[in-house]
């Protein structure tokens, strides 16, 4: 939806109303003799500033009618592509950016800051002032214009003006895109826009550094929810002394994710507040508290550089001591090993629901009994990166039959196809499960090699057991399944009525005449890097299990009602059977995505 640029209104023709006239004198203020973008006097003054980016707000909670909605527009560019995810394994869900980005051309000579000059908040509008509309209709009219139409709103009269500065007053939560080069200046006038703020997301393209930090202390009193995300060559700043001394002022805030850490070196958070933590891009942490005891979802992502000395076990005995109403942890590292398992079950969390060890080779099958005997009632288990084999994959089932719907074991290569199908076979509550390299090739060592190039190699007799594997799953809850990288995987037999999304990305070694999907409910198929004839076989395979769950012929009961059997074309005619009880089956298209 593109905004359309709301004009000026024009000034009263003479002999008008005086009136009126008289009363808009009395009641204007003069705005700020400052440029809102540079804050440099506005007289003889070209502001070459750019203006600021993308805003998207949501309203109070208090109006539940109230919201300021950004919209896409279709003259914008395409949407910017959301950061990679500060977790991976806390949430499966998808989770789509919805920011409109503006094109900050549409927004220069706009940002004045006279636009929204103090006024009275208790000022009663009528419909003259409004432009001959009704107070509560032009809310309703305003509230629904993206950040860059409001801006132009607000400089048409003092009607709209003011109920802009409404609007703005009743944000609660803001998304910026602060651009390179901008100042902290810009974000603390946005901020004083908005004094409301709860929810605060920053996608940073400048450097953050503690400057931008207060003013976000200093201008969001009641700020709950903030999200720091870096993009291009920006820099997080941020030392752990600064990040600690927030977290302890902010005795609202509950949730902090933040991008690009690898400058804290050390930190100790203490609030009795915070429920939600995301750090990405740590490296080399000489020391790590947390005095959270309300803390019930960490995650943390270390740098995978060889160099790092972060003492893991150390860190999980004092989550353990100090946050024991933990439900999710995901922490991803290359120094994870059997040691900070075995401290984390030491921790005895009750709550524990979600746990993700992603990276850690030295984690083993002993750690995956230890997991089972301390956690019976895991719902999530992300061992992707370890050395579990299939026999710790039959422990998992073994205990966690009645309570895991998640099971990542991706990047785990001593797991093979009969570990994954025992697991779909004994876990009936599975809905998604990620198995991403692990049944593969060893000959193929280049991984985004041209699909061209990509040509069955001569194997040895030692590495023949890795080749020309089966997989057959069958499964009534399965939803998502993902075999990324499987060059190892010669056929593939599914039976998964609910299945809505398969991944068979790199499956170089998928031959179309061994794949079977009975899976009516697929809608996305990734196949990049499969053989050509693999979308052909996909397509065929759908259709084929949308045809055969079809019935065309009409059926009845028995004359002693106890059986409904199908009736021959040639006696349908004589059969009334009303249209509501025939059975239908709508045909859905399977999107094969191969770029």
């Amino acid at each position: 939806m593109q905004s359309s640029h709301i004009p000026a209104a024009l000034p009263p023709a003479h002999g008008g109303d005086t009136a009126t006239s008289s009363d808009v004198k009395r009641g204007k203020k003069r705005g700020s003799y400052n440029c809102g973008r540079c804050g440099l006097p506005k007289k003889g003054h070209n502001c070459n500033v750019q203006t600021p980016v993308s805003v998207v707000s949501t309203p109070a909670a208090a109006d539940s009618s109230i919201s300021v909605v950004s919209a896409p527009s279709s003259a914008t560019s395409a949407l910017r592509q959301p950061p990679s995810h500060l977790r991976r394994a806390l949430s499966f869900d998808d989770l789509e950016d919805h920011v409109a980005e503006v094109d900050p051309s549409a927004l220069d000579d706009q940002v004045d800051g006279g636009l929204f000059a103090e006024m009275d908040p208790d000022l009663d509008l009528d419909s003259e002032s409004c432009g001959g509309l009704p107070a509560s209709l032009l809310w309703e009219v305003l509230r629904r214009l993206p950040p860059a139409g409001l801006l132009s709103a607000a400089r048409v009269c003092k009607g709209w003006r003011e109920t802009s500065k409404r609007l703005w007053r009743a944000v609660e939560e803001l998304k910026l895109r602060v651009p390179v080069k901008v100042q902290v200046g810009f974000v603390a006038s946005m901020l004083q826009k908005c004094p409301g703020i709860v929810r605060l997301s920053l996608r940073m393209e400048s450097d953050f550094d503690s400057t931008m930090l207060a003013c976000i202390a200093f201008s969001c009193p009641n700020l709950e929810c903030m999200e720091v995300y870096t993009f291009d060559n920006a820099t997080n700043r941020i030392n752990g002394d600064e990040l600690g001394r927030f977290v302890a002022d902010k005795r609202s805030l509950k949730s902090l994710k933040m991008e690009g850490c690898s400058s804290l070196g050390g930190f100790v958070l203490c609030s009795s507040s915070l429920c939600t933590l995301w750090l990405s891009e740590l490296h080399s942490l000489s020391k790590m508290v947390f005095n959270c005891p309300q803390l019930r979802e960490i995650s943390l992502e270390f740098s995978c550089q060889e160099n790092d000395s972060t003492d893991l076990t150390t860190m999980i005995e004092g989550l353990g001591r100090c946050c024991q109403r933990l439900q999710n942890i995901h922490i991803a590292s290359m120094r994870l090993s059997h040691a900070a398992v075995l401290a984390l079950t030491a921790a005895q969390l009750r709550g524990l629901r979600m746990l993700s060890l992603v990276l850690g080779s030295e984690i083993t099958d002993a750690s995956v009994a230890a997991i089972a005997s301390s956690y019976p009632n895991l719902e999530l288990l992300d061992l992707s990166g370890s050395g579990v084999s299939d026999s710790g994959i039959g422990m998992i089932c073994n205990v966690f039959p009645e309570t895991l719907s998640r099971l990542l074991l991706a990047l785990c290569p001593n797991v093979t196809s009969s570990g994954i199908q025992f697991a779909t076979a004994q876990l009936p509550l599975l809905e998604l499960m990620d198995c991403g390299m692990t049944i593969c090739d060893p000959n193929f060592q280049n991984e985004t090699a041209d699909e061209n190039n990509c040509k069955l190699q001569k194997t040895s007799g030692t590495n023949i057991h890795l080749m020309n594997q089966k997989l057959i799953i069958k499964h009534s809850r399965l939803k998502k399944l993902s075999l990324w990288g499987c060059t190892g995987l010669d056929a593939l037999y599914l039976n998964c009525p609910q299945l809505y999304d398969l991944n068979l990305n790199s499956c170089r070694n998928l031959h179309p005449g061994r794949l079977l999907l009975q899976c009516p409910t697929l809608e996305n198929v990734h196949a990049s890097g499969c053989q050509d004839m693999i979308t052909g076989a996909i397509q065929s395979q759908v259709r084929n299990a949308f045809a055969a769950m079809e019935n065309h012929s009409p059926s009845k009961r028995l004359p002693d009602g106890s059986k409904r059997v199908q009736v021959p074309h040639l006696f349908a005619s004589e059969i009334h059977e009303p249209e509501k009880k025939r059975r239908r089956i709508e045909r859905q298209l399977c999107n094969v995505l191969v770029n």
